[in-house]
């Protein structure tokens, strides 16, 4: 069999989300509803890939490069949706339909799907699951030799027997169809019923008339069955993926110390032997290198971290850490900041668009703004780079091993060259050479008795 075309379905309306956002563009632990049928379908290895959406809420700008869209012109249900594909499914060996906002699909499942598909010969193979509670969801009604003969829809009174209400085998919405076979199907399908819309499951007694056999998959799991059609759903839908992202990194050598106080979104990257401490937050597109501990309650966006890195109570956002660095706790590394191999980003320390170099150190209480610091320096406490004048932002140079004193402010642009230090208390405005002390100071004057004197005046003002 060719690579099948994947057919995704997202041209609902979402209103119960009372949102402006079109439904299948909310979010899942770090991507939109629906590219998780999207990806899942590429993974699979599909040919081609197809998302049908609304005129009124069209989301195609939102769709990964080589995704078609395909407009469903008006709101006339799962039938409708794929006659508006019809060009597609005619070109097509077979098709997989998916839901945009069913987004727990795997790769695996869908590989499952065409594998009973070609081995039974069927016209359409729909995957199916067993629940304890079927609620509204459409029973499956199995024929002789255990084929599909129908779907029977449970949403309203009347729309099933006593008997089919009782079936445990629910329609799962995920199918595979042979393609020339759906495409007649489609056209002799009607939408004489009482909603006047075209279902998709309507197709299954057709293609049965024609002599195709319609089969069922069932699944194991019954999450691939988890739609979004309200704020609650989306909650339900996240907290499982969450689940499933955790386990995967645990199966994979990762230690996650409590799972349910820990958030991954999907694409991040962990290496085996990482240590996730409670309360840590992974957003985006994250990569940690193996033997570093994250956490607790530290949040990654969008970031790299290197190998045995620490990293507690921070907040680190599209910067670079390298190996064997030490950040935290309550550091706040900003975007294109960058911790070259062993050095220090410590407590109440902000970096932005910086470097620091190998093994050098910025303990605490300092803020580092587009500034370059060479290898092995050492900035003391409340060291502060002024990048911004209130018109435009310039860069400090800190040479390598240079050692700044405690509340020293470098105002840029400036240059303090290799091993040079700066004195205690100074505000550098101009360049210090290599090897150099930079100090700028007042002298010191005591003024006797001052305290004596402020208390007598506070005692003469409150006699007043």
């Amino acid at each position: 069999m060719s690579a099948p075309t994947v057919l995704i379905m997202a041209a609902g309306q979402g209103t119960r989300m009372l949102s402006a956002i079109p439904k299948v563009l909310h979010p899942v632990c770090g991507r939109a509803l629906v590219s998780w049928p999207i990806a899942a379908a590429k993974e699979a290895g599909a040919g081609r890939i197809a998302v049908i959406v609304s005129p009124d809420r069209d989301i195609s700008g939102a769709l990964p490069d080589g995704i078609e869209s395909v407009p469903q012109p008006e709101a006339d249900g799962t039938g409708g949706a794929v006659r508006a594909a019809a060009a597609l499914v005619e070109e097509s060996e077979a098709v997989i339909v998916l839901s945009g906002d069913v987004p727990l699909v795997s790769a695996e499942l869908i590989a499952a799907i065409a594998a009973t598909h070609e081995r039974e010969g069927a016209a359409a193979t729909v995957v199916t699951a067993i629940l304890d509670d079927p609620g509204s969801y459409g029973r499956v009604v199995r024929g002789d030799g255990e084929e599909i003969e129908r779907i029977v829809e449970a949403k309203t009174e009347g729309d099933a027997t006593a008997d089919e209400l009782a079936l445990k085998e629910i329609n799962a919405g995920i199918y595979m169809f042979d393609g020339p076979a759906l495409a007649t199907a489609l056209s002799e399908l009607s939408n004489d019923n009482a909603q006047g819309e075209y279902y998709l499951p309507d197709t299954l007694p057709l293609l049965r008339a024609a002599g195709g056999r319609v089969v069922a998959h069932v699944s194991a799991d019954p999450n691939v069955i988890l739609g979004v059609n309200s704020r609650a759903d989306l909650a339900l839908v996240e907290a499982e993926a969450r689940r499933q992202i955790n386990e995967r990194h645990m199966l994979a050598g990762v230690t996650i110390v409590d799972p349910a106080a820990t958030w991954i979104d999907v694409d991040c990257e962990i290496a085996p032997d990482t240590r996730i401490e409670p309360g840590t937050t992974m957003i985006g597109r994250c990569v940690v290198g193996s033997g570093s501990v994250i956490g607790p309650q530290t949040t990654l966006i969008d970031s790299r971290i290197g190998e045995d890195v620490d990293v507690p109570h921070s907040y680190l956002v599209e910067c670079a850490v390298g190996d064997r660095c030490k950040v935290g706790p309550f550091a706040y590394l900003r975007p294109k900041a960058e911790l070259e191999e062993g050095a220090k980003a410590g407590t109440f320390v902000e970096i932005k668009n910086s470097r620091i170099g190998p093994g050098s150190k910025v303990p605490h209480l300092s803020y580092i703004g587009d500034a370059d610091v060479g290898e092995g320096a050492n900035l003391g406490a409340a060291t502060i780079t002024a990048n911004y004048d209130g018109f435009t932002k310039s860069r400090t140079t800190i040479g390598p091993r240079v050692r700044t004193g405690v509340d020293t402010t470098l105002i840029a642009p400036v240059e303090v060259g290799e091993s040079a230090y700066t004195g205690a208390g100074s505000v550098i405005s101009e360049d210090v050479p290599a090897g150099a002390l930079g100090i700028t100071r007042s002298g010191q004057a005591n003024v006797e008795g001052y305290a004596d004197r402020k208390a007598s005046a506070a005692k003469d003002k409150d006699a007043r």
